[in-house]
C-alpha cells in the first residue's frame, strides 16, 4: 500500500504548528508517533494535503505529577508512562492500562495525544480517561480550552476536535489514598485491539463500597460508563455475591456491537466474566467466573 501524495512541515514551536494547521483549513494532520495515522495513509482512509510533524514542538512530552493529579503532555509516549515510576501511586489505573497498549515497539512510539484524537472504540487511554474524569487540554487559532473526556469522546475515530485544534495535554484529577482499581481487556491475541475491555475504581466507606465507577470499551462506538453496575455497586459491602449481581446488571444495560471478532452476546457475556473477575481482583477476593 502507498499513502497518497502530502507535503510534509516540521515546525519548531506550538505557535508554529497551529498556525500551519489552520492555514490548511482541515486538510492537513499532526503527526507525533504515527502508530494510527500511517497506517490510515497507507490504506488511504486518510488523504491529508499536509502532515505536521510534532516532533521538534517543545513542551509537549513532560510528565507533570503534583497536588493537582497528573498531566500529561500530548508527545508522552506509552514506554514513558511506563518507565515513571511515579504513575502508580499518583494515577494507578493508567499504570495498570498501559502495559496491554499494543505490543512494545509500538509503546516506543505512540502517544497520549495520537491515541485520544484517534479515538479507537477499543483503545485503553480514551477508556481510562473517561473513568477518571480527565481532561483534555487542546490549543487552536482562538485560544486554549479544555475539554472533559465524556464530552470529548463523541463516536468511533471521532472527538470534539477542531480541524485547526491540536491535543497539548490530558490532565488526571488526583488519586485519593486506598482507593481500589482494576483493568483488564480480552483480545484475540496479546497486542491486539480488545474486543472487551473493563476500567473500574471504588473508594471504601467504612466498609461498603462508594464512588465506584465502570467503564467497558470495545463493545460499542466509544468507551461507556457502566451506570447499572454502579448502583448495584454503590453502599454495598464488597462481596462475590455482589460482584456476580453487579457484572450481570452490567450486561443486560448494554448492547455490545457485532463485527468480524466477536458477536454481540458473546461480547456481552465476556463483559459479565471480566467485571466480575476484576472486581474481584481490586477488592482482594476470589471470583467464582
Amino acid at each position: 500500500m502507498k499513502p497518497p501524495p502530502f507535503d510534509y512541515a516540521c515546525p519548531t514551536s506550538l505557535a508554529e504548528a497551529i498556525d500551519l494547521i489552520a492555514r490548511h483549513d482541515g486538510d492537513a494532520k499532526p503527526i507525533a508517533g504515527g502508530q494510527s495515522l500511517m497506517p490510515m495513509l497507507a490504506f488511504r482512509l486518510a488523504a491529508p494535503t499536509l502532515l505536521v510533524d510534532l516532533r521538534r514542538v517543545p513542551g509537549l512530552d513532560g510528565i507533570t505529577v503534583d497536588d493537582d493529579g497528573v498531566m500529561l503532555g500530548a508527545r508522552v509516549r506509552w514506554c514513558d508512562i511506563e518507565a515513571d515510576a511515579r504513575l502508580a501511586a499518583a494515577c494507578p489505573l493508567l499504570a495498570a492500562a498501559i502495559p496491554h497498549v499494543a505490543h512494545y515497539q509500538i509503546r516506543n512510539r505512540g502517544t497520549v495525544g495520537g491515541s485520544l484524537a484517534h479515538a479507537d472504540p477499543a483503545a485503553e487511554l480514551p477508556a481510562v480517561a473517561l473513568a477518571c474524569a480527565a481532561e483534555i487540554v487542546a490549543q487552536g487559532p482562538e485560544g486554549r480550552r479544555t475539554i472533559a473526556a465524556d464530552d470529548f469522546l463523541v463516536g468511533p475515530l471521532t472527538t470534539a476536535l477542531e480541524p485547526t485544534e491540536l491535543i497539548v495535554a490530558v490532565r488526571f484529577p488526583p488519586w485519593p489514598a486506598g482507593r481500589h482499581h482494576g483493568f483488564a481487556e480480552f483480545s484475540r491475541r496479546k497486542g491486539d485491539f480488545a474486543i472487551v475491555g473493563v476500567a473500574l475504581f471504588f473508594d471504601d466507606a467504612d466498609g461498603a463500597i462508594a464512588g465506584a465507577t465502570v467503564v467497558a470499551f470495545g463493545i460499542g462506538d466509544r468507551p461507556q460508563r457502566l451506570a447499572a453496575a454502579e448502583e448495584v455497586l454503590n453502599g454495598a459491602a464488597p462481596s462475590a455475591e455482589l460482584f456476580a449481581r453487579a457484572a450481570a446488571a452490567a450486561a443486560d444495560s448494554v448492547e455490545p456491537q457485532t463485527d468480524i471478532h466477536a458477536d454481540g452476546d458473546y461480547r456481552r457475556a465476556l463483559l459479565a466474566t471480566l467485571l466480575e473477575r476484576t472486581l474481584a481482583q481490586s477488592a482482594g477476593l476470589a471470583s467464582a467466573s
